[in-house]
């Protein structure tokens, strides 16, 4: 009896799956570290380059604008073609652009490499996830991967401070760019020996307006809420910004409602399963910046720690992150829902802030900032981790790339919002402080403080708006388990050797997916 090829494929490729997600999972990390690993870079490259202050933000915006603006282009092209060889292309772009920048004589130089990084990692993010989803399909196997990504996509920026740290104070500030091309060879060697071009049947076509339209809104919005970091909120380029980013986003969602091919399918925002997730993802993205930035400066201008002192503060979090991520995502996820999981996790970060408001000058790392940490790095676990593997459980090969998409576009958006949100109402309440108690020399560091303090409490309540979001949106265990017997008794039902229409066998890994239609039913 002869096997169907795809079948016969599938053992060696199912023996080479956990090599997969390792090549993922460095992809995601050079991505997502990208975002943080030159901040503590900029004054040593600001020095060399000779660019002044009010253009330092330029180096992370840059990067930021191009990456969430592309981010659901970027998901499609992977959808649309071989998703291996889009994540070799987003590799070696990747790696290019960051050899541009590391090489940079001028400002104008290293701003155009961040904005090429950001355009590349547009592409190579979604292809990471996208690749993973359609790799893993067995519920345990697919826990076990997912609690391994959601360990990179939670921590991947605190790994970013320390390395950024590390290199800048004993290499140079080039080699947090220059280090990109050391993972970005290990992950394209290892995707071009074990990965499997896995071209779809039918190609859908470019949804040109959605791409302009979404791309621009995002875009907008983006560069509104950075503006406003620097500007403030009434500054007449911000309020602009956003409105013309509203304007444009409700275009794209009007837009999408009358194309056959859709940038962005609305079927996968309205499931309530998917859509709750991304909004967790989009929340904890908002609050968890606020971590990463404000601690980084109580630890460097307030208690003088060096900058690879200041990263090494943050690993007790990171081993936190690891350890709740793979947990929650192999044992808990499958015994409570990601409801109950997800709401604990938004009230376990919301706890960690809550703590760091009593904060002051003089403040230990081992009493003020330490158990905070522990705790955070349980709760970004129990988040994101889960959010992940729920927003793209079941979703059909020909919408993966961009159901992925959306969760890095929900984080990239959500930091944005975040840095800009934050850092506006640490500011403001800091310089009110400095108002009223100007006087002594320990001032300025007592007003500042007080800034991060503010801060973190508006943290613990964007946490706390997650959690009564996770309970209102995300499905109990039960409900969970009933709609994917739902789903499999619907798959059964069908007649041998077919699948809904719209399914189709994905090379990659050997197994079928599942139509939009038959997906819906699943999740």
């Amino acid at each position: 009896m002869s096997v169907p090829a795809a079948e016969a494929r599938q053992p060696s490729v199912r023996d080479h799956r956990w090599l997969i997600l390792v090549i993922v999972a460095i992809a995601q990390l050079m991505v997502v570290l990208d975002a943080t690993v030159v901040n503590i870079a900029l004054p040593s490259a600001q020095h060399a380059l000779g660019f002044p202050n009010s253009d330092r933000q330029w180096v992370v915006t840059a990067y930021a604008l191009a990456f969430g603006s592309l981010l659901l282009l970027g998901g499609r092209i992977g959808d649309m073609f071989s998703r291996k060889w889009v994540f070799v292309a987003g590799l070696i772009g990747f790696s290019v652009s960051s050899a541009l920048g590391g090489a940079a004589t001028s400002f104008g130089m290293l701003v155009t490499a961040r904005t090429l990084q950001g355009v590349f990692g547009a592409i190579l993010a979604p292809a990471a996830l996208g690749t993973l989803v359609s790799t893993f399909r067995d519920p345990r196997e697919r826990g076990r991967a997912f609690g391994v990504f959601g360990s990179v996509a939670g921590g991947g920026g605190a790994v970013g401070l320390i390395l950024g740290g590390v290199l800048t104070q004993y290499l140079s500030w080039r080699w947090t760019l220059y280090v990109n091309l050391v993972f970005a060879a290990i992950a394209a060697t290892g995707a071009l020996v074990y990965m499997r071009s896995n071209r779809p049947a039918t190609r859908p076509r470019i949804d040109w307006a959605g791409t302009l339209l979404g791309s621009a809104g995002l875009f907008c919005l983006v560069f509104g809420f950075s503006h406003a970091e620097s500007a403030g909120w009434t500054a007449s380029l911000t309020i602009g910004a956003l409105v013309a980013g509203a304007a444009l986003l409700a275009g794209f969602v009007a837009a999408e409602q009358r194309v056959s091919h859709p940038l962005l399918p609305l079927r996968i925002l309205t499931d309530r399963t998917r859509g709750g997730a991304y909004v967790s993802v989009g929340v904890a993205g908002i609050a968890i910046f606020g971590v990463f930035l404000f601690l980084t400066y109580y630890l460097q201008q307030v208690k003088g720690y060096s900058p690879v002192t200041s990263g090494l503060a943050f690993l007790p979090m990171i081993a936190c992150i690891l350890l709740s991520s793979n947990v929650s995502s192999i044992v808990t996820l499958p015994r409570f829902g990601p409801r109950v999981l997800i709401a604990s996790g938004m009230l376990m970060g919301g706890a960690g802030m809550i703590y760091l408001t009593q904060l002051s000058v003089t403040s230990s790392y081992a009493t003020g900032v330490l158990p905070a940490l522990i705790v955070m790095g349980l709760g970004f676990g129990s988040v994101f981790a889960p959010a992940i593997n729920t927003a793209t459980a079941g979703v059909a090969r020909a919408d993966s790339g961009v159901a992925s998409a959306l969760v890095n576009t929900m984080q990239q958006v959500g930091g944005s919002i975040g840095t800009a949100l934050l850092s506006t109402i640490a500011l403001t309440a800091g310089a009110r402080a400095l108002a009223a108690h100007h006087a002594g020399p320990l001032a300025p560091a007592i007003a500042a403080v007080h800034g991060y303090d503010v801060a973190f409490a508006t943290s613990a309540a964007l946490f706390g708006a997650g959690a009564v979001l996770a309970v209102v949106l995300l499905p109990s265990r039960e409900r969970l388990r009933q709609l994917r017997a739902e789903a499999a008794d619907a798959v059964s039902a069908a007649p041998a050797g077919e699948l809904a229409p719209g399914g189709e066998t994905d090379p990659a890994v050997g197994v079928r997916t599942l139509s939009p239609g038959a997906v819906q039913a699943e999740e």
